[in-house]
């Protein structure tokens, strides 16, 4: 395929920041998947140690950033959860 091999690479040096640009936009997009799957307190991995993970962020910040409210002074509206 012209232009994915490394010799067509050096004859058109123009294509490296074409490559360098995708290269980053899908290291980005794997790593903000990755986040999202591993911190987010809707997902969760394993059901049988924790079923519901959410119960966690009762009395956390989740959201991250609010410039009009202290999340954290306020109480959930979520309701208890009980066996």
């Amino acid at each position: 395929m012209q232009g994915m091999s490394l010799a067509s690479i050096k004859k058109n040096p123009a294509l490296i920041p074409l490559y360098v640009c995708v290269g980053l936009g899908a290291a980005a997009a794997v790593f903000y998947t990755a986040r999202l799957a591993l911190s987010s307190p809707e997902v969760t991995w394993n059901r049988k140690s924790n079923p519901e993970p959410w119960e966690e962020y009762r009395n956390k910040q989740h959201k991250f950033y609010s410039p009009v409210r202290d999340y954290s002074k306020s109480a959930s509206q979520a309701p208890k959860y009980t066996e």
